[in-house]
Order: structure tokens, then sequence, then C-alpha cells
């Protein structure tokens, strides 16, 4: 299992993931803003087993990842200093859905997506904003794509995402905080430090995920942790 994270995110939480694989530390310079300049949903968009990437990957990255055998796709779009030239990897894929504002995305996403069914929705970060469960279960930290999901008869969890740390930034998202894997649902940080951490702990049982909470602390977007 090869596991990609912001090497920013908190060291106790990088320790703790790498009982679960191999950890790939992502981190960029002078290609966007800080603050998000190591956060995997920046770079990378995950469709089923491949891996889409923006073709301004630093050449260190790629060649990690070619150690590792990770079949990767180059994406069209370079990842740029500003949004919304950010945005055009920051797209969520179910089996049979794929949620981003399509102003934005890079082709190779929608090509990749096939026959899933497009739902567009005004945030351009809408994997930092999504935590995707089975069943057609989703949690958001954005009210419009919470509003947009709902019309599409989902099952759908806010959350107000004032709380979550995002360094340089007021706050950060719910789903740069967490990453998928099977049926646990990985967080930087501890559910017991955020005030809605017990609907989210609900939610989540009643999808048949079980938590996994990476360090003691508040959440901590790191832009996902991306698990390929």
């Amino acid at each position: 299992m090869i596991i990609i994270i912001d090497k920013r995110i908190p060291v106790k939480a990088r320790t703790a993931l790498k009982k679960y694989g191999h950890v790939i530390e992502l981190t960029t310079q002078e290609i966007t803003y800080e603050s998000i300049s190591g956060h995997p949903d920046i770079f990378f968009c995950k469709i089923n087993a491949k891996l889409v990437i923006a073709p301004n990957v630093p050449e260190n990255f790629r060649e990690q990842m070619n150690q590792f055998k990770i079949e990767y796709i180059q994406g069209e779009m370079a990842v740029g200093p500003k949004y919304p030239e950010t945005a055009a990897y920051n797209a969520v894929f179910t089996e049979n859905m794929l949620i981003h504002n399509f102003r934005y995305t890079d082709s190779r996403i929608t090509d990749l997506s096939g026959d899933a069914e497009l739902i567009h929705v005004n945030q351009g970060y809408a994997r930092c904003n999504i935590v995707p469960l089975k069943n057609k279960k989703f949690i958001t930290s954005d009210q419009g794509i919470h509003k947009t999901l709902l019309r599409y008869d989902l099952d759908v969890l806010y959350v107000k995402p004032d709380e979550i740390i995002l360094p340089g930034q007021k706050h950060g998202f719910l789903g740069g905080c967490c990453g998928v894997w099977k049926d646990s649902l990985f967080i930087i940080g501890n559910l017991d430090h955020f005030s809605e951490g017990e609907k989210i702990r609900k939610f989540v049982s009643e999808a048949g995920f079980r938590i996994i909470e990476l360090y003691d602390g508040p959440l901590f977007d790191g832009g996902n942790v991306l698990f390929v």
C-alpha cells in the first residue's frame, strides 16, 4: 500500500500512517500558494485504479512513483499559482459518479470517468470539501455542495469547517483532513476536538465504516490522505 500525504501534516499523524503502508511525502515549491503546495488533492485525482497527475508534479516525486510502480496518467493542465488554476484535479470520483466544477476539470479526468454520472457543483475544491463513503453517502463542509448533492437524492451530512486547521488560511475543509481506504475513514485529527465530531462518528458508523484517528489533536487539512 502506498499513501501520499503532504509532508507538513503533524508528525504523529505521519508516523501513524506508516503502520498501514509506505508513506510518500509531497512537497513543491513555486508552483502554487504555500497553504496547499503539498496537498495531494491539488496535484492528483484517483479514478478507479488510475491516478491522473498534474504535468508539473516535481520530477523527484515522479521518480518515487516509478520506484513503487504507481501507475499514472499525466493530465493536460498544469497546477497554477492561484484558484481556479489549482482546481483541475480536485474532483471526486465514486463507482458511478464524478463530482466537480466542470468549468475547471482536467479533460483526462472526464475522459476516464466513462459512464459515470457527472454532477456539477460550483465549488472547484470539490475533493477538499467532500468525504465520499459507500452507498451514496457523503460528508461535506460546503453548503453549496450539500444542497446540490441532496438534489440527486444522496445521503449527505453537512458540517461546518470553521474549526479545521489549514496554516495560512482562516480554516481548512473536511475532505482535506480525510482519506478513505476500503471500509476505513482515516482522519488527520481526533473528532473529540471537533464540535460536530459525534455527528460524524454516527454517520460514518451507520455507513459501515470504522474511523481511524491519526493523532490526538484538532482536525488538520493536509489535502487528503491518498491511498494508491
